[in-house]
This record gives C-alpha cells, sequence and structure tokens, in this order.
C-alpha cells in the first residue's frame, strides 16, 4: 500500500483552519443531542445549570466526538493518501505527526474536562474515549467489521452521551428509566450508522472492510438497518405506555410510521436513497428521542 506523503519538512504547527477541518463539526451535532436528550431525561431544570449543561455539550461534541474524529483521521492517512488526498493529513496541511499529537491532546483535554464534572461523567468519557481508539486504531480496528464498527460509534455517540447528560444533571447514577431510553436509542443508532456505508461499498471490498452492504448486499443490509432502527422503537413506545405517558408514546408512533414510510424508499435503492433518507429518517428518529427524554423527565422514581 502506498504511504501517505511524510512531510517532514512541514514540522510548523498547522493552521487553525485545517485543525478545525480535522475536527469535523458537522458530526457533532448527534452526540450533542443526544447529551440533550440525557440532560433532559434527568428531570432537572436547566436555568440554575446552564453552566453544566453547556460543558456537558462541549465535552460530547468539541471535544469527545473531535477527538474520535481526528484519531480516525490519522490512523486512515495511508488509505485517505489514496482516496481522499486533499484530506488535512494526507494533503499535509497537518504535518509530520501533529495528527497523532492531536488525537492524544484532545483525547486528554477530553478526559480532564469529564474529570472536573465528576467521576460518574469521567467513566462515561473514559469508555467512549476507549471506543473510538478501538474503533480506528489497530490492532483492534472495530471499523473493519460492519457489526463492532457501528456499535463502538452508536454506543459512544448516542447511549454514552444520554446517560452522562442525565449523570451529570443528577449528580448520581440515572435510574431505570432513562438507562433504559439511552439503551434502546443507542441500539438502535446502529443501523443509523450503517447508513453511511451505502456510499463506500466499492472502496469498502477493495480495502477489506467488512461493512454490512459489502458482507451481505445493499438491499439486504439496508432491511437490517432497518429493523434495526425500529424494533428499539417499538419498545421504546411500549415502555412509555406501561409508564403511563401515552401521549408521549402516540408522538413517538408517529415519527417511527413515517420512518417506516421512508424506510420502504430507502430499501429500493439503498446506495441512492441513503442521504435523503439521512435528512428525513434520522430527522424524525432524533425527534423521538428527545420526546421520549420529555416522557420520562417527570417520572421520578425507578420502575420495579
Amino acid at each position: 500500500m502506498e504511504r501517505a506523503p511524510s512531510n517532514k519538512a512541514g514540522l510548523a504547527a498547522p493552521s487553525a483552519g485545517a485543525v478545525l477541518e480535522l475536527l469535523k463539526p458537522v458530526t457533532w451535532f448527534p452526540p450533542m443531542w443526544a447529551f440533550l436528550c440525557g440532560a433532559v431525561s434527568s428531570g432537572v431544570a436547566f436555568g440554575p445549570n446552564a453552566g453544566l449543561v453547556i460543558a456537558g455539550m462541549i465535552l460530547a461534541g468539541p471535544l469527545s466526538c473531535g477527538a474520535s474524529q481526528v484519531v480516525n483521521d490519522w490512523f486512515d492517512r495511508e488509505v485517505d493518501a489514496i482516496n481522499e488526498p486533499n484530506r488535512p493529513i494526507p494533503s499535509g496541511r497537518i504535518p509530520g505527526e501533529w495528527g497523532l499529537w492531536l488525537a492524544i491532546a484532545f483525547t486528554a483535554l477530553a478526559l480532564i474536562v469529564a474529570a472536573a464534572l465528576g467521576p460518574i461523567v469521567l467513566a462515561g468519557a473514559s469508555l467512549g474515549a476507549a471506543l473510538s481508539w478501538a474503533y480506528s486504531a489497530p490492532p483492534l480496528r472495530f471499523k473493519l467489521d460492519g457489526w463492532l464498527g457501528p456499535a463502538a460509534v452508536a454506543i459512544s455517540y448516542e447511549g454514552l452521551t444520554w446517560f452522562t447528560g442525565a449523570a451529570l444533571l443528577l449528580g448520581a447514577f440515572p435510574d431505570a428509566h432513562i438507562l433504559a431510553l439511552a439503551g434502546l436509542y443507542s441500539a438502535g443508532a446502529h443501523g443509523v450508522m450503517t447508513l453511511n456505508d451505502f456510499k463506500a461499498i466499492e472502496g469498502d471490498r477493495r480495502m477489506g472492510v467488512r461493512s454490512l452492504p459489502v458482507r451481505y448486499g445493499p438491499e439486504t443490509a439496508a432491511r437490517i438497518a432497518c429493523w434495526v432502527m425500529a424494533v428499539p422503537q417499538v419498545v421504546v413506545i411500549l415502555l412509555l405506555f406501561a409508564w403511563g405517558r401515552p401521549i408521549h408514546a402516540g408522538v413517538v408512533t408517529g415519527f417511527l410510521l413515517v420512518q417506516l414510510l421512508a424506510m420502504r424508499r430507502l430499501v429500493r435503492d439503498p446506495a441512492r436513497h441513503a442521504p435523503w433518507y439521512n435528512g428525513v429518517g434520522v430527522s424524525l428518529y432524533a425527534f423521538g428521542m428527545l420526546t421520549a427524554a420529555l416522557a420520562v423527565a417527570s417520572l421520578g422514581e425507578t420502575p420495579a
């Protein structure tokens, strides 16, 4: 395999613009939204805790998610030198080993901020950091497997950030209502992450990445992703009814029904319609998350 240009001569610090591009701000929204849903589900008023909420969203997005993007680009630098040579590292705009040092620095900064926010937050952030490195770095490199890779990202971006948002405002371990929602929406996010693999089927096949579309074909992989996204939401709806929140359950049901209609279009041509579904179906999934968070915000006691 061709190696990325080392650019040993360019040892000066990279520009702020190149570093920001490496951090990929567009990817920060999902974990920040999940953190917000976790904070809402805690039932704790935001007003007196605005500083904590802002600090937590910075931890979830620019720091933790940003660090994971730098880690990923550093360990993908040789492949990117072939497929996407204009990215900051292979292009030399992030020279030498600056990419590695930035990955370490942002990971460390995220953990320092998490430690300042409390031991439970630190535990969640530490697990997320471990998963981000395991996703990208050898020898584990979970991203090469279509089941393990999306699972690692879904747990980090959805489950752990939801848990962290609730734990931060509660100042304690979240109750079973919150843990159930965090776990279910994290499981469903596996299907959401699979949607990103349809745009790179041929490249993944050539590079030995066994994504679900590569392993099972686009149509079967799309059906798997749809089931994985839909089933946890059905369980959420049943739980909301059981917890005495029929209006919220009805709203989440409405969001799911529209998703099911969109899924019919997705499975007809996954490679073509996956970006469209990301804009339509995933937005409805996110609105369902917030609705469920609002539903449990006032429940108070852990269910038996």
